[in-house]
């Protein structure tokens, strides 16, 4: 998926309308350490696998150096466990870039054991808590029907 250049009028300061969504949808009945833990690791999936939505490194006024983040806002939302599973559905029919967390893998204590727990369950069983998404704007909203902003 090739990621167009944002849109913006040329100021420095000026908003920028990126044409692509990075969106996390977590179910709204986790704790607040869950909701956390969950959008961190969904997000890093994002990172490994689209180099397009990474910018450049940092570096202070002092010249320290520091590790490139997302180019652009990750818009964070919640739902209901039916509102999870019906994003799902839709992120698969359109072949979005997607990262998913189950509820599974809070009890897991690995990388091997997450995506062992992820393996032993069919699509249509998985007991998903976050999903992550990647792609147009207008397919990534699509995605997101019923959903609301993260308070």
């Amino acid at each position: 998926m090739n990621a167009e250049a944002p849109v913006h009028d040329g100021a420095a300061d000026a908003p920028v309308r990126f044409d692509t969504k990075i969106a996390v949808l977590l179910r709204e009945d986790l704790e607040t350490w869950q909701r956390l833990n969950v959008t961190a690791f969904l997000v890093s999936g994002l990172g490994t696998q689209l180099p397009e939505v990474i910018g450049e490194p940092y570096e202070d006024a002092d010249g320290v150096p520091y590790l490139p983040m997302f180019r652009q806002p990750v818009l964070v939302f919640e739902g209901t466990k039916e509102t999870l599973t019906a994003a799902h559905s839709r992120a698969l029919s359109r072949a979005l870039p997607r990262a998913l967390f189950t509820s599974d893998l809070f009890a897991t204590g690995h990388d091997g054991a997450n995506r062992a727990a992820v393996r032993a369950v069919g699509t249509d069983g998985l007991d998903l808590v976050g999903l992550a998404v990647y792609g147009p704007r207008n397919a990534v909203d699509k995605v997101l029907k019923g959903a609301r902003m993260h308070p």
